[in-house]
């Protein structure tokens, strides 16, 4: 079965960073693209990024470019969000997920950013 654990959240200042993972098992991950998406309490997914299968090709929002990096490690099954110069706005709930919608996703890792 499909099985996608994240990790790395906390409670941060604004202005500062954090890396999440996601540490992934059940399918070829190395074959297929992933996404990181986000919810805030009550309200709808909103994604986040996308990452290539090979790594190589990488998109965002145009509201998060230059603030959030994706990357990945095939051999470790692993995928990571890094996340600088958190915003207020950047509270939520992150998933890494099979698909831009978050249908198939982990059990997600709180960011909050608070001062």
């Amino acid at each position: 079965a499909v099985r996608l654990v994240e990790s790395g959240g906390g409670l941060v200042q604004p202005g500062e960073s954090l890396t999440l993972s996601c540490v992934a098992s059940g399918f070829n991950f190395a074959d297929v693209s992933m996404y990181w998406v986000r919810q805030v309490s009550g309200k709808g997914i909103e994604w986040v990024s996308t990452i290539s299968s090979s790594g190589y090709l990488r998109n965002y929002p145009d509201s998060l470019k230059g603030r959030f990096t994706v990357s990945r490690d095939n051999a470790k099954k692993t995928l990571y969000l890094q996340l600088t110069d958190l915003k207020f706005e950047d509270t939520a709930m992150y998933y890494c997920s099979q698909d831009r919608e978050g249908i198939v996703k982990g059990q997600g890792t709180q960011v909050t950013v608070s001062s």
